[in-house]
C-alpha cells in the first residue's frame, strides 16, 4: 500500500524511477552508443546489432538491479488492450548454472504466437507467428519485476497486427507534410513535426462485492438492467466535489504506480455522475502518450483491486447516469517547440498559424466519417448523443471570436474585435485575442480550445490510437494538398491568402458553435450536408469507401489489406459484444429475476389466501393489486425472454457480417431494450428481500467512507 506520507523529495526521486529514459541512458550508455541510439529514436534509422547488444546488456543489468526477473515485449493488438508474454533472463551456463542474459536480438525483435490474436484474414490460423519489434521512441520501463519493452506487433508477411504501427506510421506521415509546409514559411530549423496528445481518462470506482454480485458487470462491463435510483446526478453535488477516503487513498497509491512509470498524473477530480472520477496527464507525443493511457487503464484496475475496489471503465456502465469519455487534446508542434496551432504575434506567423487551423477545418470536414468510425463500438453508441456526450455528428467548435476572424477573411470585410483591422493575410497584423477564448462547449465533438483541439467523442474504454491516427492521417493529406498547390506558386502571399479564403468558404459547413444536445441542430446539419451515423454499423461502411482507402494508401498509414482486416474485426467485435449481452442477461433473468419474481408473488398470495381464511375482505387490498400487478409484468417478462432468445438464435445464421451487426443492431438490441424495460419496472415492485442482485443505488453509494 502506498505511503501516505511521501514528500517532495520523495516525489523527485519516484517520477522515472523505473523508466529506462533517457537520463538512464545518458549516464549508462557508452557515449558512441548512445549517440547511436539517439539518431535511431530522433530520425528513425536502422538499429545495427552490436548497438543493440550493448543496449540490451545495459538496459537488462539496470532492470535486475530494479528487481526485475524476466522481460516481455509489451504490445497493443487488436483487442483494444495490451499483450504480453514474459521470459526470464535466466540462461543454463552450461555447467549446470543459470547466467542472466539478454541480447539485442531478444531487445529488437520477438516471436509471440499470433494464432489467437484477431487478424482480420491478414494471416491464416495455420501461420501463428507474429513478429514483435522494439519502438525505441517510447521508453522500457520495469512493472510487476518485468522489464516491459513497447513494441509494435506485426504478421509473417510484415501485415500491421495491432495499433501501435499504424499509428507510428500516421506520425511520420503528418510530419513529412507539416514540413513541406514549414519549408514553404522560410522554416528549415524543424526537423520534425510532431503531434502530441493528452487523454483525459475517466471511470467508475465501485466496491468489489458490488462488482462481484452482478454477471452482467463482470461480463459485459455494463449493468443490462437496473432501475434509477431515488437520487443519481440530478442535484450535481458530485461534480469536483469532496474526494472520499477510500477514493483518496486508491488516487493517492495511483499516482505513485504512475510516477514511477514516468507518467505525469496531473489532474483528479470527481466527475459529474456519483461514482464517477477523471484523472488527466499532461502532454507527451502521440504514441507515448497511447502507451501511457493504457498504463493508466491497467493501473486503475490494479490498484483499484488492492483497495477492495473495483474500476469500471466501460462507456456506459449505468443506464440514465452520465457514461464515461476519454477526451482527446491533440496539437501539432515542431521539434523545436514551436505550437502550429497557436497563434502568433507577427503577420507571417498569423498566416501560417491560419493555414494550419484551416487545414485541420478542411480535413474534419472531408474525412468527417473516418473520424466517426474512428470512436465506433457497443459501447460508445449507449453514450454519443445521449445528452451528455457530444452528437454522433461530426463538427467544430471554434468559439465566436475566431469564427468572426474567418468570416471576415472570407468575405474581405472589417474584423470588428477590440479595434477595426482588415484581415488582409501576411499584410496587417491579425488582432490579439485571447489563447483560450472558448465558452468551453461541452456539446462539441471536436472544438479548439486556444491552441490545440479536443475530440470528444471518444468513449473510456477506447485505445487512443485508432482516432489519432486518423486524426494524423487526415490533417497529413490536406496539408499535402496544401503544399502541392503552394510549392507551384510564383506568388506565395496572394495564393496564399486565395487558399486560405477557399478553403474557409468550401468547408465552413462544418463548424458549429451552438448546442449540440439541440434537436434543431440535428435538423440544420442534415441541411448542411453533414453525416449522421448514428451507430457502429451505420459508421463502419465508411472506412472502406473508395476514397478513404486511397489515402490511408497514399501515405503508407495502412496498405488496403490491413484496412480490410480492421474493418472486419470491428464488425466482429460489435456482433460478438452484444452476443455477450444478450447471453449475459437471459442467464441473468432466468437464474436471478425470475425466481425472485415467482417467491415474491408466492408470498404474496399467501398472504392474500391467509387474509381469506380469517374472512378478511381482501376486494381491495394492497396485496391484490400489487399480485395482479407484477403477475402482469412477469407474463410479459417470459414473452420478450422468449423473444429475445428467438432472436439471438435467428441472427447466427446471417454470415454476412455488415448484415450480421445490422442485425444484432436491429433485432437483438432491441429485444433487450424492452425485456430491460419489464425487469426495471419489477425491479421497484419485488422485495428487496427476494430481490438479490445490488440495484443502482447499493452499487452508486458503495464507497462512502
Amino acid at each position: 500500500m502506498a505511503d501516505n506520507n511521501i514528500n517532495d523529495n520523495n516525489v523527485a526521486e519516484l517520477f522515472g524511477s523505473m523508466v529506462f529514459n533517457d537520463k538512464v541512458m545518458r549516464e549508462r550508455l557508452p557515449k558512441d552508443v548512445y549517440k547511436a541510439l539517439r539518431k535511431t529514436i530522433a530520425n528513425g534509422t536502422h538499429l545495427e546489432l552490436d548497438v543493440a547488444n550493448v543496449v540490451a546488456s545495459v538496459m537488462k543489468d539496470w532492470a535486475v538491479e530494479k528487481g526485475a526477473t524476466h522481460f516481455t515485449h509489451w504490445f497493443q493488438p487488436m483487442t483494444g488492450v495490451t499483450a504480453e508474454k514474459h521470459d526470464s533472463f535466466l540462461m543454463p551456463d552450461g555447467e549446470g548454472r543459470a547466467i542472466m542474459e539478454f541480447s539485442g536480438k531478444a531487445l529488437v525483435k520477438g516471436e509471440p504466437d499470433a494464432s489467437s490474436f484477431p487478424s482480420g484474414g491478414l494471416r491464416s490460423t495455420f501461420e501463428a507467428r507474429g513478429y514483435t519489434a522494439w519502438d525505441p521512441t517510447s521508453y522500457a520501463f520495469i512493472k510487476d519485476n518485468t522489464l516491459y519493452i513497447p513494441t509494435a506487433f506485426c504478421s509473417y508477411s510484415g501485415e500491421a497486427l495491432d495499433k501501435k504501427t499504424p499509428l507510428l506510421r500516421s506520425m511520420e506521415a503528418l510530419s513529412k507534410q507539416a514540413l513541406r509546409i514549414l519549408r514553404l514559411f522560410g522554416n528549415n530549423d524543424a526537423k520534425r513535426v510532431v503531434s502530441s496528445v493528452g487523454p483525459e481518462q475517466e471511470y467508475f470506482l465501485i466496491d468489489k462485492s458490488m462488482y462481484l454480485k452482478r454477471p452482467d458487470l463482470m461480463y459485459c462491463g455494463r449493468t443490462l438492467f437496473g432501475a434509477r435510483p431515488p437520487k443519481g446526478q440530478e442535484m450535481e453535488d458530485h461534480y469536483f466535489g469532496a474526494i472520499k477516503n477510500r477514493v483518496s487513498r486508491f488516487m493517492h497509491e495511483l499516482d505513485e504506480e504512475l510516477w514511477k512509470l514516468g507518467i505525469y498524473a496531473k489532474t483528479e477530480h470527481n466527475e459529474v455522475a456519483p461514482a464517477q472520477h477523471e484523472i488527466a496527464p499532461i502532454y507527451s507525443e502521440a504514441n507515448i502518450a497511447t502507451d501511457h493511457n493504457q498504463l493508466v487503464m491497467e493501473l486503475l484496475k490494479s490498484v483499484a483491486a488492492r483497495h477492495g475496489l473495483t474500476c469500471l471503465l466501460h462507456e456506459k456502465p449505468f443506464a440514465g447516469i452520465n457514461g464515461s469519455g476519454k477526451h482527446v487534446n491533440w496539437s501539432i508542434s515542431t521539434d523545436t517547440g514551436i505550437n502550429l496551432l497557436e497563434p502568433g504575434d507577427t503577420p507571417f506567423e498569423n498566416a501560417q498559424f491560419l493555414l494550419f487551423l484551416v487545414a485541420v477545418i478542411k480535413a474534419v470536414d472531408d474525412y468527417q466519417d473516418l473520424l466517426r468510425v474512428s470512436v465506433a463500438s457497443a459501447g460508445n453508441d449507449h453514450r454519443l448523443g445521449a445528452n451528455e456526450a457530444p452528437p454522433a455528428i461530426v463538427s467544430i467548435f471554434l468559439g465566436d471570436e475566431l469564427t468572426e476572424i474567418l468570416n471576415a477573411l472570407e468575405n474581405d470585410t472589417l474584423y470588428v474585435g477590440k479595434s477595426k483591422t482588415l484581415m488582409e493575410i501576411g499584410a496587417t497584423v491579425l488582432p490579439h485575442f485571447p489563447k483560450d477564448t472558448t465558452d468551453r462547449n461541452r456539446t462539441s465533438p471536436f472544438a479548439f480550445t486556444g491552441n490545440k483541439f479536443e475530440f470528444r467523442m471518444l468513449g473510456s474504454a477506447f485505445n487512443i490510437a485508432g482516432p489519432i491516427i486518423v486524426l494524423n492521417t487526415i490533417v497529413a493529406d490536406v496539408l499535402k494538398q496544401f503544399a502541392d498547390e503552394l510549392e507551384q506558386s510564383t506568388d506565395f502571399k496572394s495564393d496564399l491568402s486565395k487558399l486560405i479564403k477557399r478553403t474557409i468558404k468550401e468547408h465552413k459547413r462544418i463548424i458549429f458553435n451552438g448546442n449540440g444536445y439541440d434537436s434543431e441542430w440535428v435538423k440544420e446539419a442534415e441541411r448542411r450536408g453533414l453525416s449522421n451515423l448514428k451507430t457502429t454499423p451505420d459508421a463502419l461502411p465508411a472506412f472502406i469507401q473508395p476514397k478513404n482507402v486511397e489515402m490511408f494508401v497514399r501515405h503508407n498509414v495502412f496498405s488496403e489489406h490491413e484496412i480490410h482486416s480492421r474493418y472486419e474485426i470491428l464488425l466482429e467485435n460489435y456482433s460478438k459484444t452484444i452476443n455477450i449481452e444478450a447471453l449475459t442477461m437471459m442467464d441473468m433473468v432466468n437464474k436471478y429475476v425470475v425466481p425472485a419474481v415467482i417467491a415474491y408473488q408466492n408470498e404474496l398470495a399467501q398472504l392474500i389466501l391467509s387474509k381469506k381464511s380469517l374472512g378478511i375482505d381482501i376486494s381491495d387490498s394492497l396485496e391484490e393489486h400489487l399480485l395482479r400487478k407484477i403477475s402482469k409484468l412477469a407474463d410479459c417478462l417470459g414473452k420478450r425472454l422468449e423473444n429475445l432468445s428467438q432472436q439471438t438464435i435467428a441472427v447466427r445464421e446471417i454470415k454476412d457480417k455488415l448484415e450480421l451487426a445490422r442485425a444484432y443492431r436491429e433485432k437483438v438490441c432491441t429485444a433487450m431494450n424492452e425485456l430491460r424495460l419489464v425487469v426495471d419496472e419489477l425491479e421497484l415492485l419485488v422485495s428487496s428481500k427476494h430481490w438479490t442482485l445490488p440495484t443502482y443505488a447499493e452499487i452508486l453509494n458503495s464507497v462512502n467512507e
